[in-house]
């Protein structure tokens, strides 16, 4: 397939996309749930490793699904990194899964120096992201997950600072800033 196709695919399947995420997001901001468990991710890392998601149990962990080639993806991002540098010791950790190949993503997330980990999700990201609650299948999708290891929040779309903080800021150590 040449990649003028491909781009047009690509295109038309993120204009698709955010069309529905638009139409659902207007309806409903924020999808919050009651508290389950955390079904067993075992993804490849940037390197090749294989990581389960249980290695950082016992902290307070955003699972965020992306794409290179989703820009609300990419807007959030930064806040990410940031937030990572600011509550990492305190018990914050940010998971990215990609839901495409190694190849973008790995110079994507070397020019913007992400300081989380970054698993590889494919076809397989797309599925766990529905598994975990994605009822509208677009990204970006984040799930916030407590210590004990259950999914205490899920949100569709752009995470703001803001919502972040709401959220994780009562579960985390002491001396938040805000």
């Amino acid at each position: 397939m040449n990649k003028s196709i491909l781009l047009i695919l690509v295109s038309a399947i993120t204009a698709l996309s955010v069309g529905i995420f638009a139409q659902y997001a207007i309806k409903n901001p924020e999808v919050k749930s009651d508290t389950s468990a955390l079904p067993a991710i075992v993804l490849p890392d940037l390197q090749g490793k294989q990581r389960n998601i249980s290695e950082w149990q016992g902290k307070v962990i955003i699972v965020n699904f992306w794409a290179t080639w989703c820009p609300p993806c990419l807007r959030e991002i930064p806040e990410f990194i940031t937030l990572q540098q600011e509550l990492g010791d305190k018990g914050l950790q940010f998971i990215g899964i990609a839901i495409e190949d190694l190849s973008p993503v790995a110079e994507y997330a070397k020019t913007m120096h992400i300081n989380y980990p970054i698993l590889i999700g494919d076809e397989n990201g797309i599925a766990l992201s529905v598994a975990l609650g994605n009822i509208i299948n677009a990204v970006p999708f984040s799930v916030v997950i407590d210590q004990q290891g259950h999914i205490i929040h899920r949100h569709p779309g752009e995470f703001s600072r803001q919502q972040i903080l709401d959220i994780v800021k009562p579960l985390l150590k002491t001396g938040n800033p805000s």
